[in-house]
């Protein structure tokens, strides 16, 4: 992700415009294919946050003591046990939660935005400042995941719910368009594809927007 910031952009601004997902297209594999439910975001939002700002904290830690030539596997290796950890729990603790996610949720070990950043940043930083990278950096990815499963589960089902991933006691339930005009497209890889691109084209719209008045100013 590019540490280049437009002037006077603000957190939530930021969130689009340097979103791992939407901007730079990391992480789109589990993203098109778990954003069906709020749940199943939710779940896959704070497990990468758990593991990207864990991950980050032991890179930073060993980083000085890491031949150089067997870095990349040192990352992957801890990547890997921190996700075996986070998946052992959601097995123990929400059962429902991780047989939704599946596959997907392994698949955390080779996500490139988590490598990316030990690689980029955590290795070169202090362990305070990789903490708050890997929290930005999963919480971008988490509203990406948020954006895509609330446009996806209206659309595709008429309404939005969540379930409490412990209990399974249903949190919310509504129904916003009127049954018979869902588009069941939407809860297929079809519709996913649809949504990311409309996001995706809408972010890199609202960045060319951001940077009209900085050239502008340059011009001048």
């Amino acid at each position: 992700m590019s540490e280049k910031k437009i002037k006077g952009q603000g957190f939530f601004s930021r969130l689009a415009t340097e979103n791992p997902v939407f901007a730079t297209y990391l992480g789109i594999c589990s993203t098109l294919a778990i954003t069906t439910s709020l749940n199943s975001a939710i779940g896959m939002g704070v497990a990468v946050i758990v593991v990207l700002t864990l991950s980050n904290i032991l890179v930073s830690l060993i980083a000085p003591i890491t031949p150089d030539d067997i870095h990349i596997p040192v990352y992957i290796v801890i990547i890997a046990t921190l996700v075996t950890i986070v998946s052992m729990f959601m097995h123990a603790y929400t059962p429902s939660l991780f047989t939704a996610l599946g596959a997907f949720l392994d698949l955390v070990v080779v996500n490139c935005i988590i490598l990316g950043r030990a690689e980029a940043y955590a290795c070169k930083h202090t362990v305070l400042e990789s903490i708050v990278d890997g929290l930005q950096q999963g919480c971008a990815y988490t509203f990406a995941l948020l954006a895509m499963s609330l446009i996806r589960q209206l659309l595709g089902t008429g309404g939005l719910s969540f379930s409490n991933p412990f209990t399974n006691n249903v949190v919310f339930a509504f129904r916003i368009i009127p049954e018979g005009f869902e588009i069941p497209m939407f809860t297929e890889q079809f519709g996913a594809f649809i949504t990311f691109a409309c996001l995706a084209a809408g972010v890199a719209a609202y960045k060319n927007h951001l940077a009209k008045p900085a050239k502008k100013g340059a011009a001048k």
